[in-house]
């Protein structure tokens, strides 16, 4: 028997990682320990550029937002995961999944967003140093913050009221650990066409258009470098992207490798293996690449965490 359309849906399953109780705790244990690491690493490198003059620069303002919406993606899956986990359920509401997608949506969105205004940035640094004053000016910093934040938000809330329209089938397992958009309307029973064309449309729009001015951006600072005369005027230019270009590597390709594990292999334990890399792993790693391989911003934390004691 075929199962029955329900429009009024209660509740989704998450199957997580695994339903080994024996595993549970080490699993809980596990992301508490990456949840707190992703949020004190972030916070530090937002109150590092807060509190030092000599980050007040384009650069670092980007990064701070970069850290806040780190901390936003982390914020919107790992909580939930220690609940079930402690909780021992799968559950999670109608309304709560609907939250949740668009927290991670929005803010897997933005963070694609200000990967490219860093790598803008880095262009006109590199490409344009005379003119980086002029043009990188704090008008035009705030404006590329406020819409990216902007496009994001509206995105996602398509994406979310799209689903609203849909009907649901008695079957609502999601084979992850937090709702993810196109596997909660994998689950719909009504036509998903116009959600598939949406999403199809937002990812070509929105991922590839960020993406495209990242290969522009390094294909006109690659062109730039190579150009200088002085090796230490090389060194010193490709020093100052090789952390953000890390950080695009761990992005995009965990971004890549969840949807091409989700369209290669009917493993769900794989898939939610994947999207880990994805919301939690990366979050966490990247105040460590741009602490570590940045002077001014490991100077900046070492002073703010001997500021500590002084406040206490």
């Amino acid at each position: 028997m075929e199962p029955r359309n329900r429009t009024a849906v209660s509740e989704f399953f998450l199957l997580g990682l695994t339903e080994d109780p024996e595993l549970q705790p080490l699993f809980f244990s596990l992301f508490l320990s990456m949840y707190l690491v992703t949020v004190l690493g972030n916070l530090l490198i937002v109150l590092a550029v807060s509190s030092d003059s000599h980050l007040h620069t384009p650069m670092y303002l980007f990064l701070s937002n970069l850290s806040l919406t780190d901390i936003c993606l982390s914020t919107a899956t790992i909580p939930k995961i220690l609940a079930n986990i402690r909780t021992r359920s799968q559950g999670i509401t109608y309304a709560g999944c609907l939250t949740q997608m668009f927290f991670v949506l929005g803010s897997a969105t933005l963070e694609n967003f200000l990967l490219a205004v860093m790598a803008y940035d880095r262009y006109v640094a590199i490409c344009h140093p005379l003119r980086y004053a002029v043009i990188m000016n704090l008008h035009l910093c705030g404006s590329l913050i406020l819409l990216s934040l902007s496009i994001s938000i509206m995105d996602t809330l398509l994406h979310d009221l799209m689903v609203l329209r849909l009907s649901f089938c008695t079957h609502l397992e999601i084979p992850l650990f937090f709702c993810e958009v196109v596997q909660v309307i994998k689950l719909a029973c009504s036509d998903t066409l116009i959600n598939n064309i949406l999403i199809y449309f937002a990812g070509g729009l929105f991922a590839g258009v960020p993406l495209s001015g990242i290969i522009f951006s390094y294909t006109q600072i690659a062109s730039s470098v190579l150009r200088m005369a002085s090796a230490s005027g090389k060194y010193k230019a490709f020093s100052t992207c090789v952390s953000h270009l890390l950080v695009v590597s761990l992005f995009y390709g965990t971004g890549f490798g969840v949807y091409i594990s989700s369209a290669f292999t009917h493993s769900p334990r794989k898939s939610a293996v994947a999207s880990m890399m994805y919301t939690v792993v990366t979050p966490m790693m990247n105040p460590f690449i741009y602490s570590l391989r940045n002077r001014d911003m490991t100077e900046a934390i070492r002073k703010l965490l001997g500021a500590i004691p002084s406040f206490l």
